[in-house]
Order: C-alpha cells, then sequence, then structure tokens
C-alpha cells in the first residue's frame, strides 16, 4: 500500500471505524446550556506596526515545518500498524511531540476506541511564540495541515479559521473537552490552557488548540466537530454574517458525504466479491469433502477385498486425515471472512449513515444561510441610506492613551464603522487632505511605535513607516510635513516625515524625550536633551540656536 502524507492516520483512522462507528454527528449531544452561556468571540490582535515584518509565506512556514516532521513519522508507524491484527490495533495508542516547546509545537495523539470520544492535535503556542494576530495564526495552522494531512491550500485555510474559531468557543469549558476527547489527548490539556484566548497577548505559554481528529473521508480532520452549532453561530455574527467561510464549509461537508457514499460503493461491491469467493470456496470445500469420504470407502473396500494391505490403507488413511485437517483450516478461515464480511456490512451501513447525516448538516446549514444572505442584504440597504458620518476615536487604554478611530451617525450616535487598529495614539490622529495620519503601536514582542496612515473608509492601517517613534510623542503637522520624536537606542531627536511617512531629515541634537513642538515664523521651538531652548530650521532641522 502507497501511503500518502495523511495515509497513515487516514488508515489508522478508517479501520477504526470499523471498531468503533462514525462519530462525528455527536456534537449535537452536547449540553444545549453549555453553548448558549459561553461568551461571544472577537478575537483582539495586536493591530499597529511591527519591528520586523514576515511575509505570509514566512508564517506558514512556521507550520509547514512541523506538518513535514508529522508526515514523516506517521510513515514510520505505519507498516508497524498494517501488520497488527484488528483487536491488536483497538489496543494500540501512540503520542509523539515535535516542534519546541518554547515556541510552536505539536502534540499527535491517537490510540485505541473510547466510545465516540475523538483522538486530536495540539497545536501549543509556548512562551516565546511572536504570533499576535488571529490572521497570522491561521496561516501557520493551514501551513500545518497542508504538510501533515495534504490539504489542499484552500480546504487547509478554511479548516483553519475554524478550528481557531472552535477553540476560542470552547476555551474554558473544561467539561466540553472531557466529553468529547480521549484520555490520552486530556492527558496533555490543562484547564487553563485548553483552546484559545481571545486576546493575542494571553497566547504564549498559555494556548493548547485543539484539533479533532475524526473519521473524514478527505482528510483526518473532524469538520462536524469544529462547525458545529456554537461555531457558527459566531460566524453569524461576523461581518456578512460569516456567508462566505460558511458557504465553502457546506461545500466541504457535501465532498465528505459524497466521498463516504462513494466508499460505501467501493464496499458494497468488494463485499458483493468477497461473497461470491466465499461461495466459491465453500463449494470446493464440500466437493473435496466429498471426494474424501468417497475414497475412505473406496479404501475400505479394497481392504476387505484382498487388493490392498493394512499398510497401503492405513498410509492411505493417513493422508486423507491430513487432507480433513486442512479442510478444517480452509474452513475456519472461510468462517473468519464471512464475520470479517459481516463487520464490513456494518461499516458500509455506518459509511452511508455518515454520508446521511453529513449532507443533512450541510443541507440544514446551506437553507440557513440563504435565510442569512437576504438578512445581510437587508441590513446593507440599510446602512447604505445612512449618512457617512463623523471621525470620532475611542478611547481603550491609558499612560499614553490609546484606543481605535469610529465613524459616528450624527443623527443617532450609533457607531457605524469600527477600526480593527486599536493601537492608535489618541491625541496624534490628523487629516491631512483627506488623508489620515497618527501614530501607533506599543514596545511589545515583535510590536512597534512608527506613523501610520489610516484608510478612510475602512479605518485600517495601509501604511506603516520604518522608524522607530517615542512613546508617548505628539504628532505635530505643518502643511504637508509631520514632525515627531524619533527614538535611536536611548537618544532622541526631532524627525520630520512626508505624507509617505518617510524620514526626510531629522535633528543633529539630541532633544527631551517629552519635548513639545512649536512652528512659527519660519522656525521650529522645541527643547534639548537637557530642558533649554532649540531653535531648528523646519526645513532640514539643523540647529538655529
Amino acid at each position: 500500500m502507497k501511503l500518502t502524507k495523511y495515509a497513515f492516520s487516514r488508515y489508522f483512522l478508517l479501520s477504526l471505524i470499523i471498531l468503533t462507528g462514525i462519530t462525528s454527528v455527536i456534537y449535537a449531544q452536547v449540553d444545549q446550556d453549555e453553548l448558549e452561556n459561553l461568551p461571544p468571540v472577537v478575537f483582539i490582535n495586536y493591530e499597529g506596526p511591527h519591528s520586523v515584518i514576515n511575509t505570509r509565506e514566512e508564517i506558514r512556514q512556521i507550520g509547514v515545518v512541523l506538518g513535514r516532521d508529522i508526515a514523516a513519522r506517521e510513515g514510520g508507524i505505519a507498516p508497524t500498524l498494517q501488520a497488527m491484527s484488528i483487536e491488536e490495533r483497538r489496543q494500540y495508542s501512540y503520542t509523539f511531540q515535535t516542534g519546541a516547546l518554547n515556541r510552536y509545537f505539536v502534540i499527535h495523539s491517537v490510540s485505541g476506541p473510547d466510545g465516540s470520544k475523538l483522538d486530536a492535535d495540539i497545536f501549543g503556542l509556548g512562551v516565546d511564540a511572536g504570533v499576535d494576530h488571529i490572521r497570522n495564526l491561521r496561516w501557520i495552522i493551514q501551513g500545518y495541515l497542508q504538510d501533515a494531512y495534504d490539504y489542499s491550500a484552500s480546504d487547509a485555510a478554511l479548516l483553519a479559521e475554524f478550528i481557531t474559531i472552535y477553540n476560542a468557543v470552547y476555551r474554558g469549558s473544561w467539561d466540553y473537552f472531557t466529553s468529547r476527547y480521549k484520555a490520552p489527548v486530556m492527558g496533555h490539556l490543562t484547564r487553563e490552557r485548553a483552546g484559545l484566548s481571545i486576546r493575542y497577548d494571553e497566547w504564549p505559554g498559555r494556548t493548547l488548540i485543539v484539533i479533532p481528529l475524526g473519521h473524514g473521508i478527505l482528510g483526518p480532520v473532524d469538520i462536524s466537530a469544529i462547525s458545529d452549532r456554537r461555531v457558527i453561530e459566531e460566524l453569524r455574527n461576523e461581518e456578512e454574517m460569516g456567508v462566505p467561510q460558511r458557504q465553502d464549509m457546506v461545500e466541504m461537508l457535501e465532498r465528505e458525504a459524497d466521498a463516504a457514499e462513494q466508499q460505501a460503493q467501493i464496499e458494497r461491491e468488494a463485499i458483493r466479491e468477497e461473497e461470491r469467493q466465499i461461495a466459491e470456496e465453500k463449494a470446493a470445500i464440500e466437493e473435496e469433502k466429498r471426494e474424501i469420504e468417497n475414497e475412505r470407502r473406496e479404501i475400505q473396500e479394497q481392504l476387505e477385498a484382498g487388493l490392498i494391505t493394512e499398510d497401503e490403507a492405513r498410509a492411505r488413511q493417513e493422508d486423507l486425515n491430513r487432507r480433513d485437517q486442512e479442510i478444517n483450516q480452509r474452513e475456519d478461515a472461510v468462517n473468519n471472512r464471512e464475520n470479517a464480511i459481516e463487520q464490513r456490512r456494518e461499516e458500509t451501513q455506518r459509511l452511508e449513515d455518515y454520508a446521511g447525516q453529513t449532507f443533512d448538516q450541510a443541507q440544514g446549514e446551506r437553507d440557513q444561510i440563504a435565510r442569512d444572505q437576504q438578512t445581510a442584504i437587508d441590513r446593507e440597504t440599510a446602512a447604505a441610506r445612512q449618512e457617512t458620518g463623523l471621525l470620532g476615536i475611542t478611547i481603550e487604554r491609558t499612560n499614553p492613551s490609546m484606543g481605535r478611530l469610529v465613524r459616528i451617525n450624527t443623527s443617532t450616535g450609533a457607531e457605524i464603522r469600527r477600526s480593527p487598529l486599536n493601537l492608535v495614539h489618541v491625541r496624534t490622529v490628523n487629516i491631512i487632505g483627506g488623508r489620515i495620519f497618527a501614530i501607533a503601536g506599543e514596545n511589545a514582542r515583535n510590536g512597534a511605535v512608527r506613523l501610520v496612515e489610516i484608510d478612510q473608509n475602512t479605518l485600517e492601517m495601509i501604511k506603516q513607516g520604518d522608524d522607530d517613534i517615542r512613546l508617548g510623542s505628539l504628532l505635530w503637522v505643518n502643511g504637508t510635513d509631520l514632525y515627531a520624536i524619533v527614538v535611536e537606542g536611548s537618544n532622541h531627536y526631532i524627525g520630520r516625515f512626508n505624507t509617505n511617512l518617510e524620514l526626510t531629515a531629522k535633528s543633529s541634537t539630541r532633544v527631551h524625550s517629552d519635548a513639545g513642538v512649536t512652528i512659527q515664523q519660519g522656525q521650529l521651538l522645541t527643547q534639548r536633551e537637557n530642558g533649554s531652548v532649540l531653535i531648528l530650521n523646519p526645513a532640514d532641522l539643523s540647529d538655529i540656536y
């Protein structure tokens, strides 16, 4: 048997179906009161500038490396598993780990059947993990799923999104994890770390993302578990009610249902062929039994007629006895094959049930999506009637004051749009020629304090500067020039920037870390490092006094 990257998990999990049955729809049995009381999922990301900017592919490669190691290890275990009997597989349990515990790691846990409970991959974020945005975390998980289990890029991206929401939904719900996952999986989880916090600053060292491994046909991830009712409800709270992602998941569920039905059809044909071969073998055995019985009578008749000696008769009888033993062994083998066929019939029925259940789940969600699409259209129409609104800013943190831009409906006072950029220094927002500029960010992990430009419509950051700005600096504007206190080591200088956020001039004299700036009569007035007066040329920031 040739093994693909996910062939071992697929082979192992499908073999367990024979023993445990399809369990992907068990999520419906989760206590509904518990689901209703779970908090909403709104990820709080670091949205400011970064000291180092990695490409999407560089981020995805973190998961790729982990996935390749998982795939390589599985390839070594598969031959051992294939040599085992079904009963031996029932008792088989293994766990292995890859990656660095202080950064990114995966614990791969698969064991024998335990009712309807699931195996899992546990994707951990160590204390030195630098990921600080849900988008980047999903890219890492996408890379892992692609290389560990051979999912396509689009399927892996979809699964990664649902996995993160699923883990945020059930963060802190220890009873849920213990009810759904096998003991070896739970042995690697802790109540405080299981799942995914909605806050990026709570991820490092406190995150164990659970990826349920079920009995899928397209791959080992249990897609019904990660798309349960609670997860779908969270998506419905998102912009566009999560319709694009939900449609993609419906299509994946339908492909899963089709694949299960095709697998069931293959099994049915294989069973028919096996039954035909068993019938032929039984007929051959019965024919050989008749031949042996006839030969025994012939030996007795020849012995009584004196045509053969007793020694000859005894030798021929011993040969017939050996043939009897061989026939008994063949009959035992046929009985075992018949028992196996019965198991395969049960498995085929489970596959058909699974296909039907998965299709029903997909159809139910498709119907809900159609209703939600109409709701989204109605909301969009209503929003189009609203006025553009005034630009404001919320204060969410202090020292210095930071928050996010919002647009407010002047008739109702309601929020029309909220910026995802949540670390804007509120006293630095300026509008130049219809463009929004500010200082944003913080000096934490990969974060940085930089000049940024914010899109007027989406209120998202569309550009960041390359120079470090003093935390707490104001942003002074003179025409199309922007001035701020730049940091180099422990020293501070006045920097002049254009609207492309490029540093065009910097004072040669160090300034006070809390210096102010006024521009009048063609001169820039500020303070030296010791607090004394410093006058600069606003154009090149050379010293005047």
